[in-house]
Order: structure tokens, then C-alpha cells, then sequence
């Protein structure tokens, strides 16, 4: 078995990166959560609890979980190019200026391993910088506009603790992924560094599907921005087939340039991509639809009932696609898995607890293996249904780690996981 991919999304999870609540999310704030992407402000070392049962949860079933910034800090620690690079991408000209590049770039490579992984995930502010302000105020525009020693050197990341957006595993290879909000398109550079420098990945054979790596083997991401796509919106379910929400974060012509790069290399043969409405309260396809069994899945029916499915297979010359208009959502998917018909279970309860639970991550489930699934224990009503399908649940706490609408699915970038 290869040591990295990810095959079906019910298929035994075996291996998984996680990213333990720390000092990004001790950054939020009333007057900055919003702008980060996060509902309120979370009450850390209880998140920090619910995240290290949530792991105990996965790790007692067999999985073997590894912690982002822990890969961050040994991926800096091993490759002095990669550590070079990175603190080059994170202090550039455009994000501290002309004038501090040099300074800062200093105090970075100044800073042990571990330390220089918690800051660039958690920011850094000035005070923490030890930068002196008031020396290089005659010099510096940025420097002379600073006025509160609380202010960011480096902005913090708090959306590291969804690790399934920033990357994801399709089949025998990864993309990283160029994603939608400027607040969290720097994670897409902490996690490159991860599979380009971490030995673990170094010294193993996989794809990148996005973006291609040149020839000196170095990530570049000049194109970031003009296209994007997230991991919630991506599920490799078995078969040869990917399905990638076409969201409000997730845009057509990634999804195309993805595509492109699976059928040329034949890790895939078809992607089901769908057409969802914009909107916060479900803005990847793992919000409201995943997958629970080999012929399983739940979704929240007020938007999924709505949503178009187009597929795409390769056409007949390299580099083109066949597209497909496909009668409904479930029979397509239900298609490509060659099942006859999917068991649905849609979000419990009456509209008003659909609504609720849907908004708590009810239908944003992780697979361990075929028919076991991870769910916050706060949506009773979408257990309910689901463990009279057959489905074991594995609940978990959620009362902070909800606060960034996300649950398990969210929460989790699968390494390796089982085909169906």
C-alpha cells in the first residue's frame, strides 16, 4: 500500500493531519473575528479539549494522527532551502513592505524551528517581534504608521484548524489548493512546505495536482487568487470519480484546471461537479452533503434538493473535456459509485431543527471506515437518523470547535485512506 492517497471517502481512514486549537485562534477578537472568518471568539483551552478527545476518538480507532504545526516545525527544521523560502513568501515586499523585508526576514530566521511554526500560523505582532519601531520610523512608511505595539507583523492564520480546505488528497496525488478569502490563501503555504520539505513526504511518490511543481521541485503559486478552490468542496468518492461543489468558494475554472491534471495522468475519469447557491451557512459541499457508507450519504435536502450536477470525462483529445448535464444529483452519484439507488439521511427534525443543525456541522461527518462516522453530539436529531440507518456514530463535543462552521469533515485533511 503507497503510503499517501485517498481513495473513497468511506474507505478506512488510516492516516490523517490535524491542527491542534492554539495561538492563531487566542488572536480573535470581537472586533477582528469577522474579518478572520469565524462567528465569535472561542474560549481556547475548552476547544483545545474537545480537538484532543476528537483525536483520541480517531487514534482509538486506529487512525494515526499527525499534528500540522508539529509537521510545520520539522519541515523547517529539515530543509534549510524550505525554511528560507517560506519566510521569504511570508515576509515579502507586499505583506511588510519595502522598507522592513530585510528586518524581518532577520528576526524570522533568528527563530528556532518550532517557534518560527507557532508564528506563522499565529501571526506575530509587533511587540512579540522585537522590531525597533521608533529607530526605523524615519525610514519606513509601515513602521511610521505603527501606533499599537498589539498590531501584526505577520496576520494570524486561525483557519489552519480546517485542514481539509488549504489541501487535499485526491486519489494518488495532492492539490494546494489557491483558496477564495485573502485571510487564509498563506495556509496553502505552510501546508506546501509540508509535502515539499517534511521527510516523511520528501521521500515518498505522489502527484501534485495543483500546482505543478517546476523543475527544481519548488512550489510557486503566482496564480493564487485568480482562481479558487477549496478542500470542503472536494470528494474523491471511489471509482475514479471526484465530486467538487462548484460553491461560493470554488470556482469553475479550477475545477477545470484540477480535472485537466487527474484525466491526463488517469487518476480519474470523471468529476461530478455541483452547482450550489453562494451563501455562508454552506459554502463548501461538505457542509451539507457527505458521504456516510459504501451507498450512504446525508445532506441537508433545502439546498441540496437544488443543486445541478455536470459531469466532466476527457475528451477526445488531450486536454479537453466531455461535459454532461446530469438529470439529478443522487442519481449521478449514485451512478458513478455503481449503486442502483443511495440510502439518504437528511437532516433531523422539524425546519426549524433542520435549519439549526445543518448551521452546527449535522451533516459535515468524517468516515473512520465504511458506516462509522464522527459527529458533534449536538445535533441529536441528525444522529437519530442516522443510527436508525445502521451508522455508528462516534460523537464528540463541539461547543467552541463549532464556533468556526466546521465540524469532523472539516477538521481533517485524510493522508491515506481504504478504496471501496
Amino acid at each position: 500500500m503507497s503510503e499517501f492517497g485517498v481513495h473513497s471517502e468511506v474507505g478506512r481512514l488510516r492516516r490523517v493531519m490535524v491542527h491542534r486549537p492554539e495561538l492563531s485562534l487566542q488572536r480573535l477578537t470581537p472586533s477582528n473575528h469577522d474579518e478572520l472568518l469565524f462567528d465569535d471568539v472561542l474560549w481556547v483551552e475548552r476547544a483545545q479539549y474537545e480537538h484532543d478527545k476528537f483525536d483520541s476518538v480517531m487514534r482509538e480507532r486506529g487512525v494515526e494522527v499527525f499534528l500540522l504545526e508539529r509537521l510545520l516545525a520539522e519541515a523547517l527544521e529539515a530543509s534549510e532551502p524550505g525554511r528560507r523560502r517560506l519566510i521569504e513568501v511570508a515576509a515579502s515586499e507586499y505583506t511588510v513592505g519595502v522598507s522592513l523585508v530585510d528586518e524581518v526576514r532577520q528576526l524570522l530566521t533568528d527563530l528556532k524551528p518550532d517557534a518560527l511554526a507557532a508564528h506563522l500560523i499565529g501571526g506575530l505582532t509587533v511587540a512579540e517581534s522585537g522590531l525597533d519601531v521608533g529607530a526605523l520610523r524615519s525610514s519606513s512608511l509601515p513602521a511610521a504608521a505603527i501606533d499599537d505595539p498589539s498590531m501584526f507583523v505577520l496576520p494570524p492564520l486561525p483557519n489552519t484548524l480546517f485542514t481539509r480546505d488549504s489541501s487535499c488528497w485526491i486519489y494518488g496525488g495532492v492539490s494546494i489548493n489557491p483558496m477564495y478569502w485573502p485571510a487564509r490563501r498563506l495556509e496553502a503555504y505552510n501546508v506546501a512546505a509540508i509535502y515539499r520539505y517534511h521527510p516523511m513526504f520528501a521521500d515518498a511518490s505522489f502527484e501534485f495536482w495543483y500546482p505543478e511543481l517546476g523543475d527544481e521541485g519548488r512550489f510557486e503559486a503566482q496564480d493564487f487568487g485568480r482562481a479558487s478552490m477549496e478542500g470542503g468542496d472536494v470528494q474523491p468518492i471511489g471509482n475514479g470519480t471526484v465530486l467538487i461543489g462548484l460553491s461560493e468558494r470554488t470556482q469553475a475554472r479550477m475545477i477545470e484546471l484540477v480535472a485537466k491534471q487527474l484525466f491526463a495522468k488517469g487518476a480519474a475519469e470523471r468529476v461530478i461537479a455541483v452547482v450550489m447557491t453562494k451563501d455562508r451557512a454552506h459554502m463548501h459541499l461538505d457542509t451539507v452533503f457527505t458521504m456516510l457508507d459504501r451507498d450512504a450519504v446525508t445532506l441537508y435536502p433545502k439546498v441540496m434538493d437544488n443543486v445541478r450536477a455536470i459531469s466532466l470525462r476527457p475528451g477526445s483529445a488531450p486536454g479537453t473535456f466531455h461535459v454532461t448535464q446530469e438529470k439529478d444529483f443522487l442519481s449521478a452519484v449514485a451512478d458513478a459509485l455503481g449503486v442502483k439507488k443511495l440510502r439518504v439521511v437528511e437532516t433531523g427534525g422539524d425546519a426549524y431543527q433542520a435549519e439549526r443543525e445543518q448551521w452546527d456541522d449535522g451533516n459535515n461527518v468524517v468516515a473512520i471506515e465504511p458506516g462509522v462516522v464522527v459527529a458533534y453530539e449536538r445535533n441529536t436529531f441528525t444522529i437519530a437518523k442516522m443510527r436508525a440507518a445502521g451508522i455508528e456514530v462516534l460523537p464528540i463535543e463541539g461547543f467552541e470547535l463549532g464556533k468556526g462552521r466546521g465540524g469532523g469533515h472539516c477538521m481533517t485533511c485524510p493522508l491515506l485512506r481504504d478504496p471501496i
